[in-house]
């Protein structure tokens, strides 16, 4: 009965509705997530940071990345993002079959499940953030109200992260091995991506190709903010004009659309599936 009240209701009403469901599960889960832990919201820097330190010595250190500018705000900042894209699609993949028992006992939209998950990994981005920041003023970085610019980017890889874990949770119900494929799949885009090496080490075929990922755009047009004057490579310069900055937009609003289409027409058989 509530859900068909629910979808009798306009459209912006439905939207705000299902957007309250999915931030009350995300404040739930994040608050259940660390509940018993003796550092608690602590581990949530921990891994980033951990991450950081170790790729900085190897790759800052012993291959002499740092040789440019600000080196180790460009490689934490490359870090967080792509700790929150890895840990936001790998947790919503399991997220439906975790939740078999939902599925088939409540009537509610099935794709509060991998949002809940996704918008809990996006509060851990938000305690990054701030670890990032602190980062940043020890530098002596001064912000800017360019750096304003910074919250339609962040805005634009939750959503693009949403269409995938929206694609990747539906998939994974019909093909457990996808688990497999995805772990791999993230291997290959961190060491094919300039997340630790900045994109001159690109070959040059290769570029335009890398940058097709909205993923990709994200970080660097956030690394150009942030870091103005380091000569950051941004689509703009790949594909040789602003123009360049509408193609992986296009391909992340397609990932979205895509992601949540596959969903929807899977979203039937989810119950008797899992």
């Amino acid at each position: 009965m509530a859900t068909l009240e629910t979808a009798a209701r306009p459209l912006p009403t439905r939207l705000a509705h299902y957007a309250r469901i999915v931030g009350v599960t995300a404040h739930a889960e994040f608050k259940l997530k660390y509940s018993g832990s003796a550092l608690g919201y602590v581990w949530s820097v921990v891994k980033p940071l951990g991450l950081f330190g170790m790729l900085y010595i190897v790759f800052g250190r012993f291959f002499k990345l740092n040789a440019f500018a600000h080196y180790p705000i460009y490689l934490l900042v490359g870090i967080v993002l792509w700790t929150y894209f890895a840990d936001a699609t790998n947790l919503s993949l399991y997220s439906l079959v975790n939740r078999g028992s939902l599925l088939s006992k409540l009537a509610f939209p099935r794709a509060v499940i991998p949002l809940s998950v996704t918008t809990t990994t996006a509060i851990t981005l938000g305690v990054n953030l701030i670890a990032i920041a602190v980062f940043i003023a020890a530098s002596g970085i001064v912000p800017t109200i360019g750096w304003l610019a910074l919250i339609p980017l962040l805005l634009e890889l939750f959503v693009v992260t949403a269409g995938v874990s929206l694609f990747l949770s539906a998939l994974f119900v019909r093909l457990r091995d996808l688990s497999q494929v995805w772990e791999l799949c993230l291997q290959l885009m961190f060491y094919a991506s300039p997340i630790i090496y900045p994109p001159s080490y690109l070959p040059p075929w290769w570029r335009p190709i890398a940058y097709l990922s909205p993923f990709n755009q994200v970080i660097q047009d956030a690394r150009a903010v942030v870091l103005p004057r380091s000569g950051i490579v941004t689509p703009t310069d790949v594909y040789h004009g602003p123009a360049g900055q509408l193609i992986p937009l296009a391909i992340g609003a397609a990932i979205v659309i895509g992601g949540y289409a596959f969903f929807r027409r899977q979203s039937p058989w989810f119950a008797e599936r899992v």
